[in-house]
């Protein structure tokens, strides 16, 4: 796996969207892959929450028959959680401070997604 390609997405996401402060790509059981995060963020601690918040989602939008799950947003006095789906193994988790535009960061987030699942299924060449 390319974990500096991963990261790249993730400081290219922070820098392009204003109010991204943190992101982490996790497996859905809630295991860190990557982050790009401040030191005040336990990677490992919110890659658990991102997983609890997205197995609860998945399962409404199941029971209420709406789809597949993209993704959910924790709206804060002081900000911003979006969890995104990747594949039914990886999440994303963005956060932002007030400032974020939600609208923007959901339509900033496709073509990010759509490279980090590129990254994560990408199988390393063989050297004979």
């Amino acid at each position: 796996m390319d974990f500096d390609a991963l990261i790249a997405e993730l400081r290219n996401l922070r820098e392009s969207v204003t109010g991204v402060t943190d992101t982490v790509i996790a497996a859905v059981d809630g295991i860190p892959i990557v982050a790009d995060a401040a030191m005040s963020i336990d990677p490992a601690k919110l890659s658990a929450l991102a997983a609890a918040d997205l197995g609860i989602a998945r399962q409404a939008v199941e029971v209420t028959g709406k789809g597949t799950l993209g993704q959910t947003v924790v709206f804060g006095s002081a900000g911003y959680m979006v969890v995104y789906a990747i594949s039914r193994s990886a999440l994303m988790v963005v956060l932002g401070d007030k400032e974020l535009n939600v609208g923007r960061l959901l339509f900033e987030c496709r073509p990010v997604i759509e490279r980090i699942t590129s990254i994560l299924v990408a199988q390393p060449e063989s050297r004979h």
